[in-house]
């Protein structure tokens, strides 16, 4: 019978686990992301701890996101391979004054206390309006620069201007990153809900690809000194300084380090990679359009955001070239070790191949003897025997030893060439 594949439904469900929220302006927007715990349970838990603290114990949240609307305020969590998100929604009645009430003060004081981990970004996050295009250009003009850095601020609109976003990526005294959203004209709730959402992710990947940037620093310093070490090496090959095997260690040495850098930050590397692409998406999906004709996004991060970027690339590029030197340079003392081995293998075959012919005229000689020392013993033994018949035929016994030399002298030979004939073949 045909069955389900055992992963079919908990994969259908990830593609819908993380919905956008729906939001009304005018509406302010607390937003946490921490580091992981290590683990699901680890990080559950640590949201089972908020739920209390906030008076809501029942609550028993399974998975990698929650959602809940407690009356007075949401609360979204969300977890992520290396980060977990708490994001707070409040509803507002003032629709046009911003950063005024601060909805991070709704995390309990106990809890962030408690709570082990890291905080990669925090934010302050306002919707207001709704606002038509003009009062949207005129609000901007004179209210956004008491709240944000004029040289910093990037703002535009989005989404065929049925929303203006604004921010200056600086951290306030707060120590939260202030972002602001204006809602234009008839913007729905799930439309307004899908840019808060992008905008905090925006942030959040930012910041994640930025410490990247610390690691590809040290890397090119690093780099600086394996590469002086690797050129020393390599010219000790070059000139023949020092023994094989002082050279051998010295490569051995620096590629090792290399390696270790390379495992270092391979992950680093690897985490900047996608989130930057994951950034450069979600501004692309804004579909951004200038407003008075002030920096966007997507300006504000190919000045600020892209140099960092391409020193994270350049500093895993450098990396990889002297990894690849490295190599390189092993295999040259490979090969040069190779050739010497060989020329001296060469010259003891040559040796060897001189012993085996000065032991085959040994053993020539040895033959020689041989038939000699076995004519001499076989003519004695002849001798005893066929002397009584030589003395019936008046021989002396020297008479009788001297005929039979020569014919005994052929018959050992005779025979010993033989035994040889026979062991060339295989067998005796």
């Amino acid at each position: 019978m045909l069955s389900n594949h055992p992963l079919r439904v908990s994969l259908a469900d990830e593609l819908h686990a993380r919905p956008f929220p729906k939001i009304m302006a005018p509406t302010s927007a607390a937003y946490l992301a921490i580091t992981s715990a290590g683990s699901v349970a680890k990080d559950l838990a640590i949201l089972v701890k908020l739920l209390k603290a906030i008076g809501h114990s029942e609550q028993q949240p399974e998975g990698s996101h929650y959602f809940s609307d407690f009356g007075d305020f949401k609360l979204k969590w969300e977890r992520h391979t290396e980060f977990v998100t708490y994001t707070l929604f409040v509803e507002r009645k003032n629709g046009v004054e911003m950063f005024v009430d601060n909805p991070h003060k709704m995390f309990p004081d106990t809890w962030i206390k408690k709570t082990k981990g890291q905080i990669l970004t925090s934010c302050f996050l306002e919707v207001i309006g709704p606002f038509t295009i003009k009062d949207t250009e005129k609000f901007v003009t004179h209210e956004f620069f008491k709240h944000f850095k004029d040289e910093s601020l990037a703002v535009n609109y989005v989404l065929g201007k049925e929303a203006a976003i604004a921010s200056d990526f600086m951290i306030d005294t707060d120590g939260h990153i202030k972002l602001a959203i204006l809602a234009i004209g008839q913007v729905g709730e799930n439309r307004l809900g899908r840019i808060v959402q992008r905008l905090l992710e925006i942030e959040t990947y930012k910041s994640l690809a930025m410490l990247t940037l610390p690691v590809a620093r040290d890397i090119f310093v690093q780099v600086g000194h394996l590469n002086n070490d690797l050129t020393s090496a390599v010219h000790a090959i070059a000139e023949g300084e020092g023994t094989t095997q002082e050279r051998l260690d010295a490569l051995l040495s620096v590629s090792a380090k290399i390696e270790y850098l390379q495992s270092q930050s391979a992950y680093r590397f690897g985490g900047a990679e996608a989130y930057n692409a994951i950034l450069s998406q979600r501004i692309e999906v804004m579909r951004e359009e200038r407003l008075q004709g002030r920096q966007m996004f997507s300006e504000f991060m190919m000045r600020r955001f892209d140099p960092a970027m391409r020193t994270c690339v350049s500093a895993q590029k450098r990396l990889r070239d002297i990894s690849a030197r490295a190599a390189r340079a092993t295999d040259l003392l490979a090969t040069r070790v190779t050739v010497r081995t060989n020329e001296q293998n060469r010259a003891v075959l040559h040796q060897m191949d001189k012993r085996a012919q000065l032991q085959m005229r040994l053993q020539e000689t040895v033959e020689g003897l041989s038939v000699v020392a076995i004519t001499y013993y076989a003519v004695n033994l002849a001798t005893y025997l066929l002397v009584p018949v030589a003395k019936t035929l008046g021989f002396a016994k020297y008479q009788l030893s001297a005929v039979l030399i020569l014919p005994m002298i052929l018959l050992v030979w005779l025979m010993i060439r033989q035994i040889k004939r026979r062991a060339s073949k295989g067998g005796l």
